[in-house]
């Protein structure tokens, strides 16, 4: 059985105009834009069509935006049925309206908490992330062990984004990290390249935000899924809503294991993919981890 599976990015495809197109042209679309808004409490509609990048930049707006463009765009495609659905760590947010277990309002107010969360805990610690180009899973992990072993007092450096075979995201102390980059290097990464990222999502830094979004996660209401979603720190298919609430709740200090998780979706039956929100970075990684599928775009 050929299963369509539907996909939705995280931070980092925003861009200056994501979803003014959408605006102009669909009445629905201009609806939950301005709900957005008055959900939000500012106009992120303004920012998105028209802001600056370093304002787009700012986590508290590139997470709603990037949320708002791919679910907005999903809700005006009017044969969407997934067969299953995921979404790259803050992705994983529109997937679940995607599967209708959150409203597009709750969804959004989750967002909102976990980025202005994320954010005070890029505060707290001088965190950053890196790319790993051209090493194994394996030899990543082992170079980050040695790294947090040998440094100590609390330094972290883990794997954070498994992308696509040789290519992972490292995160974790500032120090750790640059010294991390190096041994990639000397292991024969290919590159090893610091990231314009506020700080180290997906590693134990991010501890502080887990605790306000868990709180707001279980205060939050979770429907009946329409279809499995595939999540980050698990990489199967989960359909149970007190399951999908404590993976959305780990995920902010866990992995995103992408690889693994469209591994899972193709053995399941996925033939298709469709990335639905701004950019096609997901596109481009799905066709590296499973050449067999047929991959498209919706923004």
């Amino acid at each position: 059985m050929n299963k369509h599976a539907y996909i939705f990015p995280g931070q980092g495809s925003q861009f200056s105009g994501m979803g003014k197109n959408l605006y102009d042209t669909n009445a629905q679309a201009k609806e939950l834009f301005e709900q957005a808004n008055e959900i939000l409490g500012f106009r992120i509609s303004e920012i998105m069509f028209g802001g600056a990048d370093n304002e787009l930049k700012q986590t508290k707006v590139t997470q709603p935006a990037v949320f708002l463009h791919s679910v907005i765009a999903f809700k005006t495609l009017n044969d969407a049925k997934p067969d299953m659905v995921a979404g790259h760590s803050l992705g994983e947010f529109s997937a679940l309206v995607a599967n209708n277990v959150l409203s597009f309002e709750e969804a959004l107010k989750l967002v909102s908490i976990r980025a202005q969360a994320m954010q005070k805990a890029c505060e707290i610690n001088p965190s950053t992330m890196a790319a790993v180009l051209g090493l194994a899973d394996e030899k990543v992990e082992e170079v980050c062990a040695a790294v947090a072993n040998e440094l100590g007092h609390g330094q972290v450096v883990v794997a954070a984004n498994y992308n696509c075979p040789g290519q992972l995201v490292i995160s974790g102390s500032a120090e750790a990290i640059d010294v991390a980059c190096v041994r990639m290097k000397e292991a024969g990464a290919k590159r090893a390249l610091l990231l314009p990222v506020g700080g180290a999502f997906h590693s134990a830094l991010m501890q502080p935000a887990k605790e306000e979004l868990t709180a707001a996660i279980n205060a939050a209401n979770f429907g009946t899924a329409s279809c499995p979603v595939y999540q980050n720190v698990v990489a199967t298919a989960v359909t149970n809503s007190s399951a999908i609430k404590n993976n959305l709740i780990a995920q902010l200090t866990g992995a995103v294991r992408w690889t693994q998780s469209v591994q899972a979706m193709v053995a399941d039956g996925a033939t298709r993919f469709t990335e639905v929100g701004p950019g096609k970075v997901l596109q481009g990684l799905v066709n590296k981890i499973a050449k067999e599928v047929v991959t498209d775009g919706v923004n």
